[in-house]
């Protein structure tokens, strides 16, 4: 009979569970993602209202994926311009108009960031 990687049939310690979603390994072996660097990155700010029954989102492209970085980047956004928001498919969401405002901040922190749309 052929050694399994993995003779586990059943466990209530829940550590089946903590494996990585990318490697499925525990810990996880997976590279670190690449540090982003602000002078090096394009963002484009747009606004959105497709398939919001009208409702206007502004939309922050261009952001390398590096999950915490893009978390804390949206956390300080949303609190600068003062408006809820979302991290979907790598774009950062801003509830209403606040294309300024995300521009002015976003060049504040050392990127470039061009208007689109």
């Amino acid at each position: 009979m052929a050694q399994q990687e993995n003779p586990l049939l059943y466990s209530t310690d829940g550590s089946h569970l903590r494996a990585c979603a990318d490697c499925g390994r525990h810990p996880c072996v997976c590279p670190a993602p690449p540090a982003i660097v602000p002078a090096r990155t394009l963002l484009r700010l747009r606004l959105d209202t497709k398939g919001r029954r009208g409702k206007a989102v502004t939309v922050v492209d261009g952001l390398p994926s590096h999950p915490a970085r893009g978390a804390d980047l949206l956390r300080q956004l949303k609190t600068h311009c003062g408006t809820g928001g979302t991290l979907k498919d790598g774009a950062l969401q801003l509830q209403g108009d606040q294309r300024d405002k995300a521009q002015a901040f976003l060049e504040r922190l050392g990127f470039t960031v061009r208007r689109s749309g």
